[in-house]
């Protein structure tokens, strides 16, 4: 079943349920899928687009609530959270930063990179194999570290 179908199924049942947190992030992720492919016109959303979209989605929301958060807003960064976890039911498992750092260095090996110049295409194949995975945030973090070694 693909995400989008996957949205409308959970929005029944938190309609249902009368769970407006889940509701209401629902409503964001299926509104974010509709602008794009709106956007897209021609083509279908693949599955690694909607990953993308959701990804982004909850991202915001992390964003959102830590800005809510270095503000003493806890009551404002609370919903975001409770968004965010609800959204993140359509990611695919996270990796440890152990697995992250495993693909890494496969990545450094077979790139040949020698340092902090060739981290662009670091980033680039590991990025593209992470995808949904891990965090860019993550994933740079882990490659500054051995490259700069």
């Amino acid at each position: 079943m693909s995400i989008q179908k996957e949205i409308t199924q959970k929005m029944k049942e938190a309609m249902k349920s009368k769970d407006t947190v889940a509701l209401t992030a629902l409503r964001a992720l299926k509104s974010a899928f509709m602008l794009a492919n709106t956007e897209a016109r021609d083509s279908e959303l693949t599955d690694q687009d909607e990953l993308k979209i959701v990804q982004k989605q909850v991202k915001q929301r992390k964003d959102s609530a830590a800005v809510f958060s270095e503000q003493g807003r806890a009551d404002l960064a609370e919903p975001e959270l409770a968004e965010a976890a609800v959204l993140e039911q359509f990611l695919p498992e996270a990796l440890s930063e152990e697995e992250i750092e495993k693909i890494v260095v496969d990545v450094i090996a077979n790139v040949g990179a020698e340092g902090m110049k060739d981290m662009g295409k670091v980033m680039g194949i590991a990025s593209k194999q992470l995808a949904g995975k891990a965090d860019g945030k993550t994933i740079s973090s882990i490659v500054k570290s051995k490259l700069s070694n």
